[in-house]
């Protein structure tokens, strides 16, 4: 499960709209917790170098190299990158797949639709690094519902 703070996921999703039609992408840092769970801590917006910004992402490697050295040695890391998709699923897609180099990373992707984001959704590389499988993605302030008991709708018995 990766966990984000809403600020955190309100940022992705704003350089994802604002970079509309071409795919927006960044870093995100963070840490490993127990039971599998990755907690991002930041969100870091790269400009995106890749030739054909409408269909593929790079980040900027400047920005990796900083984030890498600024965070050497604590208990923070370079735990994942995040990109948006311009009019289709917030799934990887071939390109993603052919250009992912490191199985550890955890992939964050918007779809976005006519300029608005719609979904996020969170991968990571299955180990013979052939595929990626989804995994829950949710924010840090995200609680149970306080009861599950079927609403009263005057009307609707």
């Amino acid at each position: 499960m990766i966990v984000i703070p809403p600020k955190g996921l309100a940022s992705i999703v704003a350089a994802a709209e604002s970079a509309y039609p071409l795919e927006s992408c960044g870093l995100l840092v963070g840490h490993g917790e127990k039971d599998g769970v990755w907690r991002v801590t930041e969100v870091h917006d790269s400009p995106n170098l890749a030739a054909d910004a409408r269909h593929a992402f790079e980040v900027d490697p400047a920005l990796r190299f900083a984030q890498l050295h600024r965070l050497r040695g604590g208990p923070e890391t370079v735990i994942g990158l995040f990109h948006s998709h311009p009019d289709i699923r917030a799934q990887p897609s071939k390109t993603d797949l052919d250009k992912a180099w490191e199985p550890d990373l955890i992939w964050l992707i918007t779809s976005v639709l006519d300029g608005q984001a719609v979904l996020t959704t969170a991968h990571r590389l299955v180990d013979d690094g052939s595929a990626y499988q989804q995994i829950p993605l949710r924010t840090d302030d995200w609680t149970d519902y306080p009861s599950r008991d079927p609403m009263p709708w005057p009307g609707l018995n």
